[in-house]
């Protein structure tokens, strides 16, 4: 058998970045994937010789390795079994919880973790066949933090990074995982671990010098002997392509689109949009709870009022998910059966993806975004929204629980708990001055433009080239490494 391919640079992700597609003929494609990681990692691994490690989504074999869109395709294969134990399980019923705040309970199971060891390995082994002498690796999020000590070990002459997409808790929290240690062990073992927010930075290095032991001095963290090495932790707070999203809501298309979702609503005076994957961290039910109570004073009011809430199918198979889309559908209903005169709807709510032009009109059409989240690495639905107000017409309501908060100052910023204040900061962006609503989306969509998506993969790569030390002061954004986040 062949040696395979090698490559100077690796991503390594839970996901391929594309998706099979089985047309109505039976013949099989595939389609890249929307999102930002894959937008970012595009530019970057086309002029790098770049490789991406990941698993194609479905259960069973791995396809062999494959081009698509001039990227090299790593397939990992994944048995029935794996899914549910190591994504379904430890990923999103053990790791997701305790990041988040364990806003519902944390479940830990010993074949889960068996099984996350056991996937991590094997993603760790399929990485080093493909990288070549001295490449640089990407590792992207919690799915996978075994791997960077793991790739180590089999391949000490790489140089390896790490980035958290979702928050980092508090080292109380983390404590409560009982393989800690051994996670803790597995996210040092690479050259520089990057975090949406400062503050999750923090909490990694303070969990590392309580936990494990670790000196720390600012960013850095000494291992000691033998290993004698050194490790940073620093913000890197992802964007979206701003300026992609800028263009596609000029388009005609994007235009036209737009005029016909307020159209086919009935023209409302305010069009009120949410967006979100139906996640227990996403704030929904809250959100709902506050717009019934509007509804119920009569301060907003169909037709000339309309809230459109879009909730993306998430992580089915989770009880926790199943429980919440029941809750979610049960208010969206009752609130309707109360509120909703002859021939209008109060709440409009679609449990389905849509493709990107579409979301790109939805949120050219929508007066008021509600992104309300109880915890949130950074959410970049609220940047997406940003970035297309071509017209600097609407109004971004904003928790203050999410990381993009902290960048986009300028927004309606609300505590999504706080049912009362909920309320009147979704008023004040529906009855504010239009030129202060005009000053205020100009300031984020400079934000939004100014720290894009291809600006966190630069950073990123180069505090990796840095690492462990920062990059002298006279380099290209050296501020990013150290700002909290989004």
């Amino acid at each position: 058998m062949s040696s395979p391919e090698q490559f100077e640079f690796v991503v390594v992700a839970n996901r391929l970045p594309v998706d099979r597609v089985v047309d109505p003929d039976g013949t099989t494609q595939w389609r890249t994937s929307p999102g930002g990681l894959v937008t970012a990692m595009e530019a970057v691994m086309r002029v790098s010789d770049g490789a991406w490690v990941g698993w194609a989504g479905q259960p069973g074999d791995a396809p062999a390795p494959f081009d698509e869109d001039e990227i090299h395709l790593v397939p990992v294969p994944l048995s029935a079994e794996e899914v549910r134990d190591y994504y379904e399980g430890f990923c999103n019923d053990t790791i997701w919880p305790i990041y988040h705040d364990v806003i519902v309970s944390a479940t830990f199971r010993r074949t889960w973790w068996s099984t996350y060891e056991r996937v991590n390995r094997r993603f760790a082994e399929a990485t080093a066949a493909v990288a070549a002498p001295g490449a640089t690796i990407w590792v992207q999020d919690y799915q996978l933090q075994l791997v960077p000590a793991m790739l180590r070990e089999l391949r000490p002459d790489l140089r390896i990074g790490w980035f958290n997409h979702i928050p980092f808790p508090a080292v109380e929290l983390f404590a409560q995982l009982p393989w800690r240690g051994h996670i803790l062990r597995g996210l040092l073992g690479a050259d520089f671990l990057g975090f949406q927010r400062a503050d999750d930075a923090a909490n990694f290095r303070r969990s590392a010098a309580r936990l494990a032991g670790v000196e720390v001095e600012g960013e850095v963290l000494s291992l000691g002997e033998p290993d004698g090495r050194r490790v940073r932790a620093a913000a890197v707070p992802i964007s979206v392509d701003s300026r992609q999203l800028d263009q596609m809501a000029r388009s005609e298309s994007v235009q036209r689109r737009a005029a016909e979702i307020r159209h086919s609503l009935g023209d409302p005076e305010c069009l009120i949009l949410g967006v979100d994957r139906l996640d227990y961290t996403k704030g929904i039910r809250h959100r709902l709870k506050a717009y019934g109570e509007l509804l119920a004073g009569g301060e907003v009011a169909p037709p000339r009022t309309t809230f459109v809430q879009i909730a993306t199918p998430s992580r089915e198979r989770v009880e926790a998910y199943r429980n919440l889309r029941e809750q979610v559908e049960g208010k969206v209903g009752r609130l309707n059966g109360d509120h909703s005169p002859i021939g209008t709807t109060a709440i409009h709510y679609i449990h389905r993806s849509h493709p990107r032009q579409d979301m790109a009109a939805l949120f050219l059409a929508a007066d008021v975004m509600l992104v309300t989240p109880l915890r949130d690495g950074m959410n970049l639905v609220a940047k997406e929204y940003v970035a297309c107000q071509v017209d600097e017409g609407g109004a971004l309501v904003l928790s203050e629980f999410t990381g993009a908060a902290e960048e986009l100052g300028d927004a309606y910023l609300c505590n999504p708990h706080d049912i009362e204040g909920l309320k009147q900061t979704i008023l004040q962006a529906i009855t504010d001055d239009p030129e202060e609503k005009r000053r205020r989306m100009r300031a984020l969509r400079e934000a939004v433009v100014e720290n894009d998506v291809h600006t966190w993969s630069r950073t990123f790569l180069q505090a990796l080239e840095h690492a462990p030390e920062p990059p002298p002061a006279g380099d290209e954004d050296p501020e990013l490494l150290s700002e909290d986040d989004r």
